[in-house]
């Protein structure tokens, strides 16, 4: 099982105290696989600064081949992060060097050497989902919580399996993801917080509950749920069993501070 995470990486500086840990949907992706057993790689930019020496080393640090890092003169991304009742809540966001980022041929031969590829809403990736679905990888995209982004419209098509974040299940959700199956994708997935997850496969719908753990820190819970579901689909596993490996993955994450 070999997937390339590709685009976004920032540090996650927590303003109370500030600690800054390496994070951003890919990065965070490739170490929750990784972690499972997968053979994972990242593709991405980072600065020319001490939080981009920081982010290579802890990458490489949790075996993820780093090796198509590019450092870029400037600052690496990074977003600011405060603790509201052991939840985490975003602030002001700095894309530093991963504003222009693009792929290299070099970097779309290497990509297309894995098995499937994963990416995010912020990364900057989406005119390659077209390359990499017709090279015939497996495509898995997190558009987060952006369900009126225009790239909702035109993505699916080429993402087997892309997650979207909501809040609990109802009738909107319901009918938002059988809309994005039927632009074209195998599986559509909506995490819920705390309401747990949902996924539909153009027949039926899929529902799992969260596992009761102690919350330190609710960063990268969302990330680590698409790495067990990532997982779970190279396994052959069913929807409900990769939905129930997401939830279990996610709930070892939320147990320590930042994502990993």
């Amino acid at each position: 099982m070999r997937v390339v995470t590709v685009g976004d990486n920032c540090m996650d500086v927590y303003q109370t105290s500030g600690e800054a840990y390496p994070g951003g949907n890919p990065v965070n992706v490739s170490v929750y696989l990784k972690n499972l057993g997968a053979e994972t790689a990242y593709v991405g930019w980072v600065g020319s600064d001490q939080y981009g020496d920081t982010m290579i080393q802890a990458i490489q640090s949790k075996g993820v081949d780093p090796s198509r890092i590019t450092i870029k003169e400037g600052k690496t991304a990074v977003t600011f992060v405060e603790l509201v009742d052991n939840d985490r809540r975003f602030g002001d966001y700095d894309e530093g060097v991963m504003a222009s980022f693009s792929l290299t041929k070099e970097d779309l031969d290497f990509i297309q050497t894995f098995d499937s590829v994963h990416a995010g809403i912020w990364g900057h990736t989406e005119e390659y989902y077209p390359i990499f679905k017709e090279k015939g990888m497996l495509t898995f995209f997190d558009f987060s919580d952006q369900l009126n982004h225009s790239l909702v419209k035109t993505l699916p098509a080429f993402v087997d399996y892309p997650f979207f974040s909501y809040t609990k299940d109802d009738a909107y959700i319901r009918s938002f993801l059988k809309e994005v199956h039927a632009l074209g994708s195998k599986v559509a997935v909506a995490t819920l917080g705390e309401n747990g997850s949902l996924a539909y496969d153009g027949e039926q719908f899929f529902t799992c509950g969260v596992l009761e753990t102690n919350v330190v820190d609710t960063m990268g819970a969302g990330d680590s749920f698409i790495a067990g579901f990532i997982f779970g689909t190279h396994k052959g596993y069913s929807i409900q069993e990769c939905l129930k490996l997401g939830s279990e993955t996610a709930a070892k994450t939320i147990r320590y501070f930042g994502a990993w």
